[in-house]
């Protein structure tokens, strides 16, 4: 029995990686962290013409009517890529919530123009997650109040899919409803980031979220899952350009690939990464199924994942000796991308302490 990636998702993740190749290189990724936002459009509509934005929308409603683990293998090829373009929340957890939480009218409404890139969503479910004292939102008639920290893929929304405290998930259309975005620096310059402020801006209820938590949860298993895969695909990248530089540089007269001491640090952070792709892919598959060991992968991947991605962002960079640090390579930014999916939607303590509880309740 082999598992592992199919023909149809190891091409697709092969062509989103070929893609960014060719339009983002290292020198475009510098003008977008610089601010370069006709740039970042441009590439983002090159990936949707792939399909990136119709993965996990039913045929129906005009999708590709894939799965999570075909998600999983395109956020790979994003990660490694290093894609400055929505994903994650916009393409996958907005879907899913749609799907999981919305009426028939809602579907009907929303995921064909996702499918068709006619409305751009950001999500925001920091209130969830842990909100902070001072960033707290209330829904209440239809109407929502209060900010919310930490929204993503709000480049250039249309509407936000919004979560409370409760877990109660609606969508806020932003133009013309007393909506405020106020971008938030983060180490990442490749995502954009913002806190939301509203005042009685109308949501659209998704209103089976009302009845229990596990739809959010859910929810933010998948976007855990699909982060997961990023830094798998950031990690890889760091660990090719440690082994390529390896063989190149020299020092007393030999690429410094042959001396034992760089041999192990590449081996050690090949030998951590290999079994996070099989654990990241069996998370995936096990989602449909809704079951606790599903939930239990989740949170596993995304915390281990994070670790091993720490790890080896860091060992790559000490590859490269004192050049590692500059800006001429460029490894700082899939180093702070994997940084940045650490902490997202939950830090590995918490997601461990959520599997414990899981695996006792």
């Amino acid at each position: 029995m082999y598992f592992g990636l199919s023909e149809d998702q190891t091409f697709f993740q092969e062509n989103i990686i070929k893609y960014l190749n060719d339009a983002c290189p290292l020198d475009n990724l510098r003008k977008i962290a610089d601010g370069d936002k006709d740039l970042a459009a441009e590439i983002n509509h090159g990936l949707v013409n792939l399909g990136i934005n119709a993965i996990m929308i039913p045929e129906e409603y005009g999708g590709l009517g894939l799965d999570l683990l075909f998600a999983t293998s395109v956020s790979q090829g994003l990660g490694y890529g290093l894609s400055p373009t929505p994903f994650v929340g916009s393409y996958v957890m907005a879907p899913i919530a749609i799907l999981e939480a919305g009426n028939e009218e809602q579907k009907n409404n929303y995921l064909p123009k996702i499918a068709d890139n006619s409305l751009n969503f950001g999500v925001c479910v920091s209130s969830f997650t842990g909100a902070r004292d001072n960033a707290k939102i209330k829904i209440a008639n239809n109407t929502v109040s209060g900010n919310a920290l930490f929204a993503i893929d709000i480049e250039n929304p249309s509407h936000v899919l919004l979560a409370d405290e409760k877990g109660l998930l609606g969508i806020v259309e932003i133009a013309n409803n007393n909506v405020t975005i106020n971008k938030l620096t983060t180490i990442d310059k490749t995502r954009t980031v913002a806190e939301l402020i509203f005042e009685n801006s109308s949501i659209d209820i998704l209103e089976k979220s009302s009845q229990s938590k596990d739809i959010i949860k859910g929810v933010l298993d998948a976007g855990r899952i699909v982060l997961a895969a990023d830094t798998i695909g950031a990690s890889q990248n760091m660990i090719d350009k440690a082994v390529a530089y390896a063989q190149e540089r020299k020092q007393f007269g030999r690429a410094i690939g042959t001396f034992q001491a760089v041999k192990h640090m590449c081996a050690d952070m090949a030998a951590e990464l290999e079994p996070c792709y099989s654990l990241v892919w069996h998370a995936a598959h096990l989602y449909a199924d809704n079951t606790t060991e599903g939930k239990i992968m989740a949170s596993h991947a995304k915390s281990h994942t994070s670790e091993v991605g720490k790890m080896i962002s860091k060992t790559a960079i000490e590859v490269h000796g004192g050049m590692g640090f500059t800006d001429l390579l460029g490894l700082h930014f899939w180093f702070k991308r994997i940084g940045f999916n650490r902490q997202l939607f939950g830090s590995p303590e918490q997601l461990r302490e959520e599997a414990a509880l899981l695996q006792f309740n």
